[in-house]
């Protein structure tokens, strides 16, 4: 007979996904002076430079000990154009995360690209909004 492998006796510790893929681009020059984070900046109207990012589910793989976040980033700006340009910017460094606060990332994959949505709580925002997979590892804190 095979041999019986225990469950782990120490709790799981899942990492901030939102906040560790926000910190990452925030401190990413292509970036500078855009706020990111998982809400809108005090103050938005929807004309103004963002990137906000929310969790939207993922799956835990226990085998592998991943977490396989979804995320959407919404990409603002003042018109179209550049609410564009900062979906791109953000689209051209999130291939580079693999490692922030902590946080390892073994895969970054695009699930959706830059696609214009109307944002119904901003009448005047010009918005992208991007899905990506970010496997992140998860630890255990001993007991």
């Amino acid at each position: 007979m095979g041999e019986i492998v225990p469950i782990a006796q120490e709790p799981l510790v899942f990492p901030d996904v939102e906040r560790a893929v926000a910190d990452f681009v925030r401190a990413r020059p292509e970036l500078s002076g855009v706020p990111v984070g998982t809400a809108v900046p005090p103050g938005f109207d929807g004309t103004q430079r963002a990137v906000v990012l929310t969790r939207l589910g993922g799956v835990y793989l226990d085998d592998d000990r991943l977490d396989n976040a979804e995320v959407r980033l919404d990409s603002y700006g003042p018109d179209k154009t550049a609410a564009h340009a900062v979906a791109l910017a953000v689209r051209g460094v999130l291939p580079l995360l693999t490692a922030s606060g902590g946080t390892v990332f073994p895969d970054v994959a695009e699930l959706q690209g830059p696609c214009f949505v109307l944002d119904r709580r901003h009448s005047d925002a010009n918005r992208y909004v991007m899905r990506y997979r970010f496997v992140a590892q998860v630890e255990s804190r001993p007991a």
